[in-house]
């Protein structure tokens, strides 16, 4: 449970129909492996004990006392077994016979709580045997347990860690306009385990998957769906084991088709109960609950949950081509917005040949189709300077002309050199003086070509370069509208490339696909043997680990401890613990120094989950220290 992570399974045993005792011996070879594996949580299918297709034989007697025996059995097996488990089986109360999920935990039967919604159409007969239970009995005496909870409105909580809350569900229950689970979580569940058994149809599985992952995200919380697999599968009816572990939208682990065993990954509650905290309009409500404590281990849970490197962008290559275009539409449509406000059909951008700038002139050309306008109304200004290669400028020409935009160039040497003079700097000393110098003189050129053209300053700064505070103050760190203000490093390298691709123009493509192979720079400094001697990276640290760090501290809130094994999985094999450690220290100290530069941006369109504007997402003070971020960071 260590950083709030808890490894939880859905158990696919192989099972035979009405042959209980098979079936009690095949879940106990799935919960010893569970155990193994250090899984906390383990679900197994509705009606597992007996097997969902029992049909007319749940009015027999032999088959009900059968399976309260195989509980008996099972319950006895987890005396040794740590975590909690869920069966699920048929159970007569009085004179009701209700479908069912049994949660025992060591050596316990913590309650039982009965299927509310019992589908009686298609190839589901249920209503021939089943009763509702959703106004069932408070409490029940079973296998020689007295006053066991019994009903919908029951929780499972971990005891000692409040974040471990369960609440359970049976099948159709989540397939209902108003599930159970809506009710369980806003009385605090992070985690909604589902008995089903939910057979396969063409398109189904896909249905299935949007179904769960969407609910999890609805209800901000973690959902272990188990299945049944073709050891069910009887008459007209197949199941296939589809089994899904989400947490808030995202699938976590999906079962192979037609496979049995264990579905197991890890879901963070700490993030979920962050995520739920964040959101002031998650309702809480837990009135009318009954809530019951066990046991859980608190050693460091092994994680097997993919750990992406680049959190901001999906790893699936269709997804990503998704993202990206609709990054490029949120950037050129809020731009769009401006220029119709302000009447504006000029607009003035700084171009470096690098990739921030690049960026900017293609949203911008963008907007331009958009509105109608001539793409001559984008005064694209080139500025070489001390530490300008050629390479870079005359990648920024070339581009210019590509897009079609109208070409402005006016060198910065002279003026820097009259502005040294005048302030009494000696241009041998290369220090910040010298670089923000030169980053001041071009904005002001920016700004006033602007006024000539009567056109606004397109921003080019990108949301990392913000967060770090690597900008300029007055100097490229404004602008009239910075739309790549909400955009990560590492993502606008994605965009560039993405234009490249599409654009169709093998000119342009082929320029942009050079600007991207070109090591990001401010050129500020003068060039060794032709060549950028000012290498960004070199600097302040690796953009993907920062991108990576800014990410899980702005989203999530995490502590460097988390953050920090989060990095050691997500790189592995790429950076050495060490080299992580030293650029996140870097990264919380820059990125508390310089809130000043972030509190007074212009504004720019949001684009993501997260953003750094003082108007936004980042209300942060400026003069906040940083002492308990850097302590923990420092020690691990």
């Amino acid at each position: 449970m260590k950083h709030g992570f808890i490894k939880v399974a859905a158990a696919t045993p192989n099972v035979r129909v009405a042959d209980v005792k098979y079936n009690v011996e095949q879940m106990k070879k799935l919960m010893e492996e569970a155990v193994q594996k250090g899984v906390m949580i383990t679900v197994f299918p509705e009606l597992c004990i007996t097997g969902y297709t029992c049909g007319e034989l749940f009015f027999q007697d032999v088959l009900l006392k059968g399976a309260i025996d195989g509980l008996d059995e099972l319950v006895d097996a987890t005396v040794e077994r740590e975590g909690i488990f869920f069966f699920g089986m048929p159970l007569r109360v009085g004179s009701e016979l209700y479908n069912v999920a049994v949660a025992v935990s060591g050596g316990e039967i913590l309650g039982v709580v009965p299927k509310s919604h019992i589908p009686n159409y298609g190839e589901f007969y249920e209503g021939r045997y089943f009763s509702s239970g959703a106004d069932a009995v408070d409490s029940i005496d079973l296998c020689g347990q007295i006053e066991i909870p019994f009903g919908t409105d029951l929780l499972f909580a971990g005891e000692g860690m409040p974040d471990v809350v369960i609440g359970a569900e049976i099948c159709e229950d989540v397939w209902t306009p108003c599930p159970p689970s809506i009710f369980h979580a806003m009385a605090g569940a992070t985690i909604i385990v589902n008995l089903s058994a939910s057979n396969e149809l063409a398109g189904k599985a896909e249905y299935r998957r949007a179904l769960i992952g969407n609910h999890s995200a609805k209800l901000v919380c973690g959902y272990i769906y188990a299945n049944p697999g073709m050891g069910e599968s009887t008459m007209d009816v197949v199941y296939s084991g589809h089994n899904l572990i989400s947490e808030n939208g995202t699938i976590l682990a999906e079962s192979k088709p037609y496979a049995t065993g264990l579905t197991i990954s890890e879901i963070d509650v700490q993030a979920l109960v962050k995520e739920r905290q964040r959101m002031t309009t998650f309702v809480n409500q837990a009135d009318g609950y009954y809530r019951t404590e066990f046991k859980l281990s608190e050693a460091k849970t092994m994680l097997t949950r993919p750990v992406e490197s680049s959190p901001f962008l999906p790893e699936d290559c269709m997804e990503r081509q998704k993202r990206l275009s609709e990054v490029l539409d949120i950037q050129a449509y809020g731009l769009r917005k401006r220029m119709e406000h302000t009447r504006c059909s000029h607009t003035v951008i700084g171009i470096s040949g690098g990739l921030d700038s690049t960026l900017a002139l293609l949203v911008t050309a963008k907007a331009y189709d958009l509105l109608g306008l001539d793409k001559k109304g984008i005064v694209a200004v080139t500025m070489p300077g001390f530490g300008t290669t050629d390479r870079t400028y005359h990648n920024a020409l070339d581009m210019i002309e590509a897009v079609g935009a109208t070409v402005r160039e006016v060198s910065i040497k002279d003026a820097v050199i009259q502005h040294f003079k005048d302030i009494g700097h000696d241009m041998q000393v290369h220090d910040i003086t010298y670089e923000n110098s030169q980053a001041r003189e071009r904005t002001q050129i920016l700004m006033d070509i602007a006024n000539q053209v009567g056109g606004m300053v397109i921003g080019t700064g990108d949301m990392s370069e913000l967060a770090l505070g690597w900008a300029t103050y007055n100097g490229d760190h404004m602008s009239m509208y910075a739309v790549n203000a909400s955009v990560p490093k590492t993502m606008v390298k994605y965009l560039v490339e993405y234009v490249a691709d599409t654009c169709g123009d093998e000119k342009l493509a082929a320029i942009l696909r050079d600007v991207i192979d070109t090591p990001v720079s401010p050129e500020l400094l003068p060039p060794t043997d032709g060549k950028i001697s000012q290498k960004t990276e070199e600097l302040v640290g690796p953009y993907e680990l920062h991108d990576f760090v800014m990410y899980y501290v702005l989203r999530h809130g995490f502590a460097p401890g988390k953050i920090y094994r989060l990095a050691k999985q997500a790189f592995a094999g790429v950076y050495e613990d060490e080299v992580i450690k030293k650029w996140m220290i870097t990264f919380y100290r820059r990125f508390f120094s310089q809130q000043f530069k972030r509190s007074c941006l212009p504004d720019g369109p949001k684009t993501g989950s997260i953003g750094i504007s003082p108007r936004g997402d980042l209300r942060m003070p400026s003069d906040a220290c940083a002492n308990l971020w850097l302590e923990e960071a420092e020690q691990l």
